[in-house]
């Protein structure tokens, strides 16, 4: 045999010894993938920039029977003539306040819940679940709320009073934190006939009493705060170059900064549990 066939003949096994090694090797690797993607556990997806499809109903956002929506009911069933009356008697230019039903709502709520602080509410409207319900995706700053509560304070108290006493006729013990001592005196009065209506009366004294220490409560913490972080921040505010500069928070902030209701924006590290104009 020459030379040059007996060097193409072995090329030729060596190339056959080399393709056959290599299926080999790649069939092993197939089952050692396979086996591990067998033994490999998926995650759920998750992605917190992902934006919803379709827009989310934020009464779906609560199971049925929370507090939240009590307060809505009642707040939206109450008399507000006095409060809005104030505003119809404003200049109608500017820009527009928020729904003084809604700052109500938020008000009874955030108090029946032990927030006092303006500061605690405005920050529950971005972080807790139920105020951002009642607010209906909108966060009014704490300057905004604290001055709902001082100009309608003898309103508010009326209309907390009146909301404490449709709960106890809807048979609640308690109102949040609110103990409704009453409930027990109605339901112990078809038992004990001689229950006077002078212990009725005292009854709803003990209410009104303890509605003023809350508003009382709500305006020293205020005070409190502005004093600590000045009456225009709300104190847990990040750094400059820390805060987002884009994105629906970014939008509502760059509002709020435009009213002139706050010299720096955003929600930074929670407050509570958790821009407008002024009534």
């Amino acid at each position: 045999m020459s030379h040059w066939k007996w060097a193409f003949l072995s090329a030729i096994g060596l190339f056959a010894h080399n393709r056959k090694s290599r299926r080999g090797a790649h069939f092993q690797l197939q089952l050692w993938s396979s086996a591990r993607m067998e033994a490999h556990k998926s995650y759920r997806p998750w992605d917190p920039r992902q934006s919803l499809l379709l827009s989310p109903s934020l009464l779906n956002w609560l199971p049925e029977d929370d507090l939240a929506y009590f307060i809505l009911d009642v707040v939206g069933s109450l008399d507000l003539r006095s409060i809005e009356d104030a505003y119809q008697e404003k200049d109608a230019r500017g820009t527009r306040p928020y729904s003084p039903r809604m700052l109500t709502a938020l008000l009874v709520y955030g108090y029946c819940v032990g927030d006092r602080s303006s500061r605690r509410i405005e920050a529950a409207t971005w972080r807790d679940v139920a105020f951002r319900v009642i607010a209906g995706g909108q966060h009014p700053d704490h300057s905004v709320i604290s001055e709902f509560r001082r100009v309608h304070l003898s309103a508010l108290s009326g209309l907390f009073l009146t909301t404490v006493r449709l709960a106890q006729r809807a048979g609640l013990v308690r109102l949040g934190q609110v103990a409704l001592d009453g409930t027990k005196v109605q339901a112990n009065a078809s038992k004990h006939k001689a229950m006077s209506h002078g212990r009725m009366l005292k009854t709803e004294a003990e209410l009104r009493v303890e509605i003023e220490r809350m508003l009382a409560e709500a305006e020293q913490a205020d005070r409190v705060e502005d004093g600590i972080h000045g009456s225009a921040r709300r104190g847990d505010e990040l750094p400059a170059e820390l805060r987002r500069r884009t994105g629906p928070a970014a939008e509502d902030r760059g509002g709020a900064s435009s009213a002139g209701s706050r010299s720096a924006g955003g929600p930074g590290p929670a407050v509570g549990r958790a821009s407008g104009a002024p009534a």
